[in-house]
């Protein structure tokens, strides 16, 4: 991350609301409207906040169009221009130049995710900065002077991302680091004569490396025995220290500051949740750090002479998704979400010493959708089949009474390893407006409840985790509004995987899955990971298996069990994805289909590994509500 340079994280970020006494009031007087997938998708999503060069406007992502474009929004509030128009290929804006009004975005082909990175002139034509075929490139930041910013790509090598260092005014490059290793870029420091690297060799076990520009030497500066993850998190402004995050010695991890020139380390933040990330506004006046609290990123800012805490303006009801601050550290931008309501972009003018009022400058959520409507989530736990304490995030629709029980989806989310967090997501809230209880469950594996948790799934998927998913339906059953009878599974990615092994190995249990380009044959997709993930492909052995034993990737794969599939399926598959091939969905479909099972299959010729695009999500959500009204509205049994 390259927070010193941008001052900006995009984040989960979440906070549990209890529902408000309207909500309540609401549930209990008025029966609450069913919207439509049309209304729900009129809700326009933003991200991004990069200040122009005089700090009066804000350059964005949207896809009020359908497809994510670049815009600009005053910061005094007003309606956003266009400065980008695909039809096609999302856009994601990065950064306007300091100096001039140009900008950086980033796009990929369909969704394949070999993103190029581009600079947009101001006669609004186009260059593509990093051309060629089969390479992927990203932004790493602007240098300290203004001067020049980084770029990596994996252009030489597929493997590996090399570091370029680009002219701001010429847009001439040069290399910074030939990357032969598998490092990832971290930060550089304000001079830009030292790289902070990492070095990732399991999921619980990394490195921290200096490389040195003016000298071209690498110094690992992190050795240790057995499974300890340390990561970079920033320089500080004077350059005299480098931030790190450890678990050395602690389930969780914390934040330390490690002195480049004795080699001291101090352990500056350490709480009982993961420290996310840590970083400095672009002169040093602000330092802030995230602690992944429980499913939500807790923002903390502070004066960086004092260590003083900063309260940072906060809209009554939300929670700070993702920030960022102008080069001049005297205006914010804030992007403010709650479950019920998606991120909302907010303008605070720190200028002047009288508290600033945040001033909205999107909303996000369609007018005719009422938020008291709508429902947050809360965070619930249940002991596994095995003792173990497993957390979710439970939905609970308005309508869901002891005297009304409804049916309930379990969300399993993608990975391995990720995490299911409290916020608003446009589908959940579709779906649960619908009247089915979703329960996001973060089964064992998942991140954000330390490392041993995260371990316990290494070498065991489609087992305990599998388990997990399985046991919650009881907790989803003593709530007394769920209906034992109507509960089924569904997720996307990894979750997709888990959902198909609830129907392969489990197949009394569920009683419809929903798999959202999920992986079908392990062994298969083990041995055709985009060439990019090489860096962490030692990682993905450590947890997954050993990626030539082929009995036992076949022994957990659903594809090659699948005649044990008897409950209704839906698959929902992107055509470009490269991560889990189209293949995957395809052969799985076809081998269920020889069951006799209810099987519908959705393939997406424009997107990847996700569905970015209004009119396929229009089409692939609504059909997933069909889907579940049609199988498991009612009993089946």
């Amino acid at each position: 991350m390259f927070a010193r340079l941008t001052w900006s994280a995009t984040l989960c970020l979440a906070l549990i609301i209890a529902p408000s006494a309207h909500a309540q009031e609401i549930a209990q007087k008025v029966e609450v409207p069913q919207y439509t997938i049309e209304q729900f998708l009129k809700t326009i999503n933003h991200r991004g906040s990069s200040f122009s060069p005089d700090n009066t406007k804000l350059l964005i992502s949207s896809d009020v169009s359908g497809v994510f474009n670049a815009y600009s929004i005053p910061v005094e509030g007003g309606e956003p221009t266009a400065l980008t128009d695909s039809t096609t290929d999302t856009i994601s804006a990065i950064s306007y130049f300091p100096e001039d009004e140009r900008f950086l975005y980033t796009a990929d082909q369909g969704g394949n995710e070999l993103n190029h990175i581009y600079v947009r002139d101001l006669d609004g034509t186009s260059q593509d900065l990093t051309p060629g075929e089969n390479l992927k490139a990203q932004f790493a930041g602007w240098a300290q002077d203004d001067k020049s910013f980084y770029v990596t790509t994996n252009e030489r090598d597929q493997r590996y991302f090399d570091l370029y260092q680009y002219d701001a005014e010429s847009l001439e490059r040069e290399l910074v680091v030939q990357n032969d290793e598998g490092y990832s870029i971290g930060d550089i420091s304000p001079d830009g004569n030292t790289v902070a690297l990492g070095k990732t060799h399991t999921r619980n076990d990394s490195d921290v490396y200096l490389f040195d520009r003016t000298t071209g030497e690498f110094t690992h500066i992190t050795p240790h025995e057995g499974d300890i993850a340390h990561a970079p998190a920033t320089f500080s402004p004077d350059g005299k220290y480098l931030y790190m995050v450890t678990d050395a010695d602690s389930d969780f991890r914390y934040l330390v500051k490690h002195d480049l020139a004795t080699g001291d380390r101090e352990t500056l933040v350490k709480k009982d949740w993961d420290i996310a990330f840590a970083g400095f506004s672009k002169h040093g006046k602000y330092f802030f750090y995230g602690v992944n609290e429980d499913a939500r990123t807790v923002i903390k800012a502070f004066e960086a002479d004092t260590m003083e805490e900063v309260d940072l303006p906060v809209p009554e009801g939300g929670s700070i998704t993702s920030f960022g601050m102008s080069d001049d550290e005297n205006h914010l931008a804030l992007y403010v979400a709650s479950d019920k309501s998606p991120s909302d972009l907010f303008y605070v003018d720190l200028s002047t010493e009288e508290s600033a009022e945040p001033v909205g400058l999107t909303r996000s959520l369609n007018p005719e959708i009422d938020s008291d409507h709508l429902v947050a989530g809360e965070v619930v736990r249940f002991k596994s089949f095995d003792g173990v304490d497993i957390p979710g995030i439970l939905y609970k629709p308005h309508q869901a009474t002891a005297d009304n029980m409804v049916p309930a989806l379990v969300w399993v989310h993608g990975g391995p390893g990720g995490q299911s967090r409290v916020g608003y997501s446009g589908l959940i809230q579709f779906l649960v407006n619908h009247g089915y209880v979703v329960y996001a469950i973060n089964n064992r594996g998942s991140s954000g409840y330390g490392k041993t948790f995260e371990r316990l799934d290494n070498q065991n998927h489609g087992k305990n985790d599998l388990m997990d998913c399985v046991t919650s339906k009881r907790m989803l059953t003593e709530t007394g509004y769920v209906d034992p009878e109507r509960i089924g599974i569904i997720g996307g990615s990894y979750g997709g995987y888990m959902t198909l092994a609830a129907l392969t190995f489990q197949p009394d249990e569920f009683e419809i899955g929903i798999d959202i380009f999920g992986i079908s044959n392990w062994y298969r997709t083990v041995q055709s990971i985009p060439p990019w993930w090489e860096a962490q492909r030692k990682a993905l052995e450590k947890e997954l298996g050993d990626f030539d034993d082929e009995e036992y990737f076949r022994s957990i794969s659903p594809l090659f069990h699948s005649d044990q599939i008897k409950k209704p399926l839906m698959v929902l598959q992107g055509a470009n994805d490269p991560r889990v091939l189209k293949v995957e969905s395809d052969e799985i479909v076809e081998a269920v289909r020889k069951n006799g099972v209810p099987v519908e299959y959705m393939v997406f010729e424009d997107e990847g590994h996700g569905f970015r695009k209004k009119a396929n999500q229009l089409e692939g959500y609504s059909a997933i509500l069909e889907f579940c009204d049609r199988y498991l509205k009612q009993p089946q049994r």
